[in-house]
């Protein structure tokens, strides 16, 4: 079972919305006793947290409370986690979701993240862990205080790390979360092979098992939007990683 946050340990810097609210959190099990640990762990973070223990339930609050993060498990009496995602992304939701999981299998992981997860737990986890994974999605969203860089461009590739608007040749492009910040990582280091340890350590910060995998699918997920239909930016450096590059340079 997860262990608690000691109410003696030194909290983490505030983080908080870009207007200066607290984080909303959403967390989404049917063990009414998970919940209630994590909603204390997360209301020690200042944040504020609502729960439900049903699919059905947890898109009725998503819609009515509109939070910034949804801690959500797979397993669920009624509509399974990737069912109700599907659900929040095609009502055009893109907020982060960070998927628990009781299977320690590398193809449900995978599924997840296809279905449009940000990243996962896996059970027993701590809460330390879950905390800290949810930190890391807030940061990349949008809805959290504006990043202080510039503008970057490679190439007819532009990213604004002030409003997190991509376009390439005028074109919006529109991201998730965790695409935003591998093509951030991509675009402050053009030209440059990255490998997957690498674009691990930057993009998701910690390790799991079956990591490659992860990383050439979003890197796939990347080239779909932003190479479609154009001349490449997005290049494999066969046995060394991922580079981008303005379309039509050689080398």
């Amino acid at each position: 079972m997860s262990t608690f946050l000691s109410p003696t340990s030194q909290p983490t810097a505030a983080l908080r919305r870009a207007d200066g609210s607290a984080i909303r959190i959403l967390v989404v099990d049917d063990e009414a006793s998970l919940t209630d640990l994590m909603k204390m762990a997360l209301r020690y973070e200042g944040w504020e947290v609502r729960t439900a223990g049903t699919g059905r339930a947890a898109l009725e609050v998503a819609r009515e409370f509109r939070p910034d993060a949804i801690v959500l498990d797979i397993m669920l009496p009624d509509l399974d986690g990737m069912s109700v995602l599907r659900r929040l992304r095609g009502d055009g939701d893109d907020v982060p979701v960070l998927f628990l999981t009781a299977k320690d299998a590398l193809d449900e992981r995978i599924a997840g993240l296809t279905a449009g997860g940000d990243d996962y737990v896996t059970k027993p986890f701590s809460l330390e862990e879950v905390v800290a994974r949810l930190r890391s999605l807030i940061r990349r969203s949008t809805l959290t205080a504006a990043s202080d860089g510039p503008i970057r461009a490679v190439g007819d590739l532009t990213l604004d790390e002030d409003s997190h608007e991509v376009t390439r040749a005028g074109v919006a492009i529109e991201l998730t979360a965790t695409e935003y910040e591998l093509l951030r990582f991509l675009m402050r280091n053009p030209r440059r092979v990255l490998s997957k340890a690498q674009i691990l350590d930057r993009v998701w910060s910690y390790d799991f098992e079956g990591k490659a995998s992860v990383v050439e699918l979003y890197i796939s997920y990347l080239r779909k939007k932003i190479d479609a239909g154009r001349e490449p930016m997005i290049h494999t450096v066969r046995g060394a990683g991922y580079l981008l590059k303005p379309a039509g340079i050689p080398g």
